[in-house]
Order: C-alpha cells, then sequence, then structure tokens
C-alpha cells in the first residue's frame, strides 16, 4: 500500500506516518527499489500497534522503546514484557484518576438536576465533592 492508501485507511496524515518512522516509533517501512514506501501487512501491523498505544496514551518515548527492544531480538522479551507491564499500570492509575473525577461530576451533575427539580441550590460544606 502507499503512504497514501495508508493514511486514508487508518484516518492519519502521511506526515504522521512518516513521523512515526523517523523518530523510531515504527521500524522502517518496506520501500520499492526507488524507494518508495510500500506498506506490507508487518508495517500496516505496526502503524495499528503505534495509533493504538498513541490512543490509549502511550508515550512515544515507551513507543519507541519498544520498538528498539523488539528489533534487537527475542533476548529482550523480558525488557518488552515489563515495558508493557509499566505502561499498563500507568494507565490503570489515569483510568483510577478519570474514574474519581467522573464521580465528583456525577455527584455535582445530581445537585443540580435536584436544584432544577427543586428550584434551590443548597451549600455544600465540601466543595470538592
Amino acid at each position: 500500500m502507499t503512504i497514501k492508501e495508508v493514511s486514508e485507511k487508518y484516518n492519519i496524515s502521511q506526515d504522521t506516518l512518516r513521523y512515526y518512522e523517523r523518530v523510531g516509533m515504527i521500524p522502517p517501512v518496506t520501500r520499492t527499489s526507488g524507494g518508495i514506501r510500500d506498506y506490507q501487512e508487518a508495517d500496516l501491523s505496526w502503524v495499528e500497534l503505534a495509533i493504538c498505544m498513541r490512543s490509549a496514551g502511550l508515550p512515544v518515548e515507551a513507543m519507541i522503546e519498544y520498538v528498539r527492544l523488539y528489533q534487537e531480538g527475542d533476548q529482550t522479551i523480558p525488557a518488552r514484557l515489563q515495558l508493557l507491564v509499566d505502561q499498563k499500570e500507568a494507565l490503570l492509575e489515569q483510568k483510577r484518576q478519570i474514574d474519581t473525577t467522573l464521580e465528583r461530576l456525577n455527584y455535582k451533575i445530581s445537585r443540580y438536576e435536584k436544584a432544577i427539580e427543586t428550584g434551590k441550590l443548597t451549600w455544600e460544606k465540601d466543595a470538592c465533592k
């Protein structure tokens, strides 16, 4: 596939695809004899992984490190596993923070919905709740 086709397939810019390759978020893409990018299935799998990880908030540096370790071979499997476990823990912490914020917002929303029903908003002792 051409870079244009990959860009359209995944709804990301060609510049983003070039960036992913340039910084090492994906391994070098297969090229034609003329040097034009010719994305193969393996290349697309890396693009999909990069998109998935970025959309989940994985830092660019972690993705670059993962690709570097992958390219070094199977002796880096424990390090790759640890990197993924560490990223999972970071995402779970972010999720906990988001869940806490959602609880607070839900509480505030319920108070305002009640205020609309009763015509009165009561004062809160703890403004964070």
